[in-house]
């Protein structure tokens, strides 16, 4: 193999020994669902009004203090999409874009779908807080490609699926040519101006591509995986640098636009402090201050985050609700959050790892067939062979219609 100067560029970045997995992440995955849930539970609790709240009440009547932290919880989606980032550089480093379509729809799909039907099945037996949907919209949430097509979420929690999809396709284009320590940083640098460009430009396809505000933490994810796996430089605390402050700016507007629902005009700058706080945090993972951090519990709590996190909001709601006139608001709140933590582990070990086991087969099996009948580079398909009998057949007709 001829050596090339991109090849000498890359020998170039040291690379260190990391352990194969970090259990810190599986902590902070589960802490960003706990937020997120406290934010629902007690910052928000579906609605204003008394009429459509889990609480019956105002949320602010039920918690007079703590409805102003749980107002500001919902950043832990923040510190999802920076885990995000830095998780998929790491695992789809030296796969093929196989093995990454493979490893995505196996770890999305089978808990999702799991997740409609039962979310389905308790808003139709109890619709105290939000009406199901229609079937067709209930179908459409199956692909879960719904607000792509303009289809209301089942679970309000969905809308961070949407974000994830499009950042797992746009990456797939590094796969895709293969992971290197150049693409990535050339994807960060590119995705990072297309997202401050799209706003002025107006234009809606590039919007939808470069998913303005949000890119920003997936961006700073990669980079501080590129830390992590090489070392640290100016270039990539540059690139998490500007993306701090368009995250910040994100969560201050997202606030602004939250606060009509829930019922108070709360302060934007806690926004920007909790946002800092996740970068910092990922910044010490980058580092690798946290990766003595081994203890065993936390990726069995870490396997327990996506089932939580995707029923937590609308059956959790559903169950204070028949249950808040009996049970006082803060143990009804932890019996809650129990027994949707009770009810993950069950669809994690029931639903989740047999069916991704069935999909992954049926995935990797297609994705063979699919190679086998794809030509080398340069190489003409060949004709397809008729059988002898329907040549034969042909010729017999042919034949009578001659005589």
């Amino acid at each position: 193999m001829i050596p090339t100067a991109q090849n000498a560029r890359e020998s170039a970045v040291p690379q260190q020994i990391r352990p194969p997995r970090l259990v810190v992440l599986d902590g902070l995955r589960i802490l960003a669902a706990l937020t997120v849930m406290f934010h629902h539970y007690v910052g928000f609790g579906g609605s204003p009004t008394a009429a459509h709240n889990a609480w019956g009440r105002p949320i602010r009547q039920v918690f007079p203090t703590a409805a102003w932290l749980g107002a500001y919880m919902w950043t832990g989606v923040c510190l999802f999409f920076l885990i995000s980032g830095f998780v998929i550089c790491m695992s789809s480093w030296g796969k093929g874009l196989g093995a990454f379509f493979t490893s995505r729809v196996t770890r999305l799909y089978p808990t999702y779908w799991f997740a409609i039907l039962a979310t389905t099945v308790v808003l139709t037996t109890w619709p105290m807080v939000t009406q199901p949907l229609d079937f067709f919209s209930i179908v459409t949430n199956l692909t879960m490609f719904q607000t792509g097509v303009g289809v209301l979420n089942l679970d309000a929690v969905y809308w961070t699926l949407w974000f994830e999809l499009r950042f797992y396709l746009l990456f797939a284009l590094v796969v895709w040519k293969g992971v290197t320590y150049n693409r990535v940083v050339a994807f960060c640098l590119i995705w990072t101006v297309a997202g401050m460009v799209s706003p002025t430009t107006k234009e809606p396809l590039l919007s939808l591509v470069a998913m303005p505000g949000v890119s920003s933490f997936f961006i700073a994810g990669l980079a501080y995986y590129l830390m992590y796996r090489f070392r640290p430089n100016l270039l990539l605390w540059g690139i998490v640098a500007v993306n701090l402050i368009i995250s910040i700016d994100y969560a201050n507007e997202h606030q602004r636009e939250s606060n009509p629902w829930l019922g108070y005009t709360y302060p934007v700058w806690p926004d920007a402090v909790l946002v800092v706080l996740c970068y910092a945090v990922m910044a010490m993972v980058a580092l690798g201050l946290l990766s003595r951090i081994q203890w065993k519990w936390l990726t069995w709590a870490g396997a327990l985050t996506y089932p939580f996190y995707l029923v937590h909001e609308n059956i959790g709601w559903t169950m204070i609700r028949l249950l808040h006139q009996r049970i006082a608001p803060w143990p009804l709140v932890g019996l809650t959050a129990v027994t949707m933590l009770a009810f993950a582990w069950l669809v994690h070990r029931l639903v989740e790892r047999p069916l991704a086991r069935l999909l992954k087969r049926g995935v990797t099996r297609a994705l063979d067939e699919y190679r086998e009948h794809t030509p080398a580079d340069g190489a003409v398909p060949a004709p397809e062979t008729v059988p002898q009998q329907e040549t034969v057949s042909q010729q017999e007709t042919v034949g009578a219609a001659r005589r």
